[in-house]
């Protein structure tokens, strides 16, 4: 029987996460079944049998073995929060609850006479003609995704956001006020999404102290970061600030 060329230990790291590993495993047991069946090499399997021999209906069946197994397809900011525990640490207010992310280096300040207390700052995606108030709403779950298709998103929300793939938000993505994502950068996925709706978005954000429900304000009139601010390391932020006395 033919076996694969490779050399597991040159290929050692760390899981992802377990649907990636379900999914991995059912396709490379897949693979070798249809190389033994086609008792062919595998140089041979791979320039020309695998595009005969793997069809359609073989990854339908593997997507149904998942979901009939309880895998479920996870929000891609998963992989973000594994690889960044810094950028999105949860911090507890003074009851304990949840005030959303806490990262280390997100620039606080004082309550200033209009109200506003800096809580962050981010890479503004397009400038605006005007600042952005909303309610921040945390989407880190596939739960309020589906909650919000359902129902519809809230007016005026600000989403706070892990990751920068958008995937998991893009079915509800046009119905955001604005978004305030914690990774990427304005060349990323959900950068180039609010880009295309006009969306204010802060991206590579770094904010703290703000609870699901506040009253915010993204200032969305900032100088838009440009490739070659990241190319020359120039520092080109939006700010986000609290609104004392409202929201949560």
């Amino acid at each position: 029987m033919a076996k694969l060329p490779i050399d597991d230990a040159l290929y050692v790291k760390p899981p992802a996460s377990p649907l990636v590993e379900a999914t991995l495993g059912l396709v490379q047991e897949l693979v070798r079944d249809r190389l033994r069946e086609s008792g062919g090499e595998w140089a041979e399997f791979t320039m020309a049998g695998a595009d005969d021999l793997l069809t359609r209906d073989d990854f339908a069946a593997i997507e149904a073995r998942l979901l009939a197994s309880g895998h479920r397809f996870d929000w891609s900011a998963s992989i973000s929060v594994s690889e960044r525990p810094d950028a999105y640490k949860a911090a507890a207010g003074d009851a304990g609850e949840d005030v959303g992310f806490s990262h280390p280096d997100a620039p606080t300040g004082e309550v200033q006479a209009d109200g506003k207390a800096l809580r962050g700052v981010g890479d503004n995606v397009v400038q605006h003609a005007q600042d952005l108030r909303g309610t921040a709403r945390y989407i880190r779950s596939n739960e309020r995704v589906l909650a919000y298709l359902t129902d519809g998103v809230p007016p005026g929300t600000i989403a706070v956001i892990d990751d920068s793939g958008g995937t998991l938000t893009a079915p509800i993505i046009e119905q955001f006020a604005g978004v305030i994502c914690a990774g990427g950068t304005v060349r990323s996925h959900l950068g180039i999404l609010t880009r295309e709706y006009n969306i204010p978005c802060l991206m590579n954000a770094k904010i703290a102290g703000i609870r699901d429900g506040d009253t915010v304000v993204i200032e969305a009139s900032a100088p838009a970061k440009t490739t070659e601010d990241y190319q020359d390391g120039i520092e080109r932020v939006g700010r986000v600030w609290l609104l004392a006395g409202e929201g949560a």
